[in-house]
């Protein structure tokens, strides 16, 4: 057997092999092996001192302070989902309303005289019950949070809420006394 075949029966690539496979690796393998030494543990140097100084019980506190802080931005997304939800019903009851209207002094038949102010009152009322439904339900998060560590009240999230709630609680008061 010559020294090449022994080299292809034991799967190991002779010299002559190694050399045609680095001539044509393609620019992508170049780049991932650059990326590879880059971010490669040993690359790195040593973290300092200093942090590796806390104890268990800092670091337990640390992380213990980021999952409540990361607790309190999902509950602010949770709520801005339901003023957005509510907002949307609020206009939509408020814009169905004034259309209908205008149908209706036009002289357009409608089928039932209420229908403008009872879908308007019906879309805001359901908006505006369900922005007060969603801060009451933040608020309760809000206080079982706070048990653990503590958050302030006015929150921006919160402010806009009760500014939705505001919103909302005065169209269906306006649609109600413009029918009337």
């Amino acid at each position: 057997m010559t020294e090449k075949s022994m080299h292809e029966e034991s799967g190991q690539p002779t010299a002559a092999s190694q050399s045609v496979h680095s001539s044509t690796a393609t620019p992508g393998h170049e780049l991932i092996a650059r990326l590879k030494a880059t971010f490669s543990g040993g690359a790195r140097s040593a973290p300092p001192a200093a942090s590796t100084d806390k104890t268990s019980t800092e670091l337990a506190a640390r992380r213990t302070h980021l999952a409540s802080s990361r607790t309190m931005m999902a509950a602010d997304r949770s709520l801005m989902a339901w003023v957005r939800t509510a907002l949307s019903m609020i206009s939509f009851g408020f814009t169905i309303y004034k259309l209908l209207q205008g149908f209706e002094e036009s002289g357009t038949s409608l089928g039932h005289a209420g229908s403008p102010r009872t879908m308007g009152l019906f879309l805001t009322g359901m908006g505006t019950i369900s922005m007060v439904l969603g801060t009451i339900e933040y608020l309760y998060h809000l206080q079982d949070a706070r048990r653990y560590e503590y958050f302030r009240l006015w929150r921006p999230s919160f402010v806009m809420a009760l500014l939705m709630s505001a919103t909302g609680l005065f169209m269906f008061i306006a649609i109600i006394a413009k029918a009337l």
